[in-house]
């Protein structure tokens, strides 16, 4: 078996073939479809390719996958701290892989199956697409201020808001350029909304995702984006190690004969599901809950912010357990879970059903919404109970 180490560039990438502990052959490879392809035509059954994670990994991986037996993905930040070297040439990083991967040291990264891979694209593209229009309203508010015009009350991107601008003290040229902003908004809005519904159709199809939005606080945004950073469940073998890859876990010093020193989170690992689970956090505290008792507990102690990151690792924690194992969420109300189910299917082009009422139509009665509140509101209560009960235990003697 041979270790071919490929060290990849925009254009090109640097190639070693270590066999036998040998690096026997050296060249460089176009990146180009042809290239590649011919490259992987050259290669043996047995032999292994390993190439650090970029942005065009994913197509090469693709590629070269029917004519060899593995395709390593390796992680660059580990490789980085475990080869550095002063010399630093494409060279010597091909070199580095195969040797890593030879010798067993390779710190290897999983690799997508094509389904993720598009779930994913499609959460980056909403990302961006959500970061433009909060850019378009902000310049909207700019040209306001700008013209010190008084701040509107209510919604002012809604209907009102919008019939509020069309009236705005503004000279003729503002007026042009608020115009040509909000007209980019409406495009950005009709983006926003195809994207929305083809994620909805794929959320509709996933029962893991389903599963995700019967937790306080996650919708279908946030559980697809999770499901996507996820991908296989079964490469975490714990929760914390979910959370760990979430950047959720705080960093840790230890050395000698020294305490562990706990930091800040590391904010590492998928930044755009880490703000999603923050998100849901922040709306599963304002309704009531085990979540919001957590939420509140910590808030108590460490202030609104920790909280919120503490109830987005509880929230990932619970994640894992949903996904790995086959019980439902035991605190879900199934009026809003269903609920939240019908919008899901309008989202996704279902048409408007007349007729018979569905299950999503207990949520609008108010004695079957109440009930639920308060099944949760007891369950918050004895959370809260329960964290007192601990607070009123004597500290343990010290020995000795």
């Amino acid at each position: 078996m041979r270790s071919i180490g490929m060290d990849v560039h925009r254009s090109f990438a640097q190639v070693a073939v270590l066999d036998r502990g040998k690096v026997t052959e050296e060249f460089r490879v176009e990146l180009d479809y042809d290239a590649v392809v011919a490259f992987g035509q050259k290669l043996r059954k047995d032999d292994e390719v390993i190439l650090e994670a970029t942005g065009n990994t994913s197509a090469i991986v693709r590629l070269l996958t029917p004519f060899v037996a593995k395709v390593v993905i390796a992680n660059p930040l580990q490789v980085m701290a475990i080869a550095h070297a002063r010399v630093k040439t494409d060279k010597v990083d091909a070199r580095i892989l195969a040797q890593l991967h030879a010798a067993g040291f390779l710190p290897e990264v999983w690799a997508a199956d094509d389904d993720t891979l598009n779930l994913r694209r499609l959460v980056s593209e909403r990302a961006a697409l959500v970061r433009s229009v909060r850019r378009v309203k902000s310049r909207v508010q700019a040209v306001l201020h700008a013209n010190l015009v008084p701040k509107y009350s209510g919604h002012l991107f809604g209907k009102g808001g919008r019939d509020w601008l069309s009236t705005a003290p503004l000279p003729r040229a503002e007026r042009d350029l608020l115009a040509r902003h909000l007209d980019e908004l409406d495009w950005l809005k009709g983006k926003l909304e195809k994207l929305d519904g083809a994620m909805a159709r794929i959320a509709l199809d996933d029962t893991r995702t389903r599963k995700l939005m019967t937790i306080a606080g996650i919708n279908s945004v946030v559980a697809t984006a999770v499901i996507a950073a996820i991908g296989d469940i079964s490469r975490f073998p714990t929760p914390d190690r979910l959370a760990s890859y979430f950047g959720l876990t705080p960093r840790v010093r230890q050395s000698g004969d020294r305490g562990a020193i706990h930091g800040r989170i590391s904010k590492q690992g998928n930044a755009i599901a880490k703000t999603m689970l923050i998100e849901a956090a922040w709306s599963a505290a304002s309704v009531p809950g085990p979540l919001r008792a957590f939420f509140l507990r910590i808030k108590d102690r460490k202030g609104l912010n920790v909280a919120a990151v503490a109830t987005a690792r509880k929230i990932a924690n619970l994640i894992w357990e949903l996904l790995t194992k086959e019980a439902p969420y035991r605190w879900a109300r199934p009026a809003f879970v269903a609920m939240k189910m019908r919008k899901l299917e309008l989202r996704a082009g279902a048409a408007k059903a007349h007729g018979p009422a569905g299950p999503a139509r207990d949520y609008w009665i108010k004695e079957i919404r109440h009930r639920e509140m308060e099944l949760v509101a007891q369950a918050e209560a004895a959370y809260a109970a329960m964290v007192e009960a601990w607070r009123d235990r004597p500290p343990k003697p010290q020995k000795g």
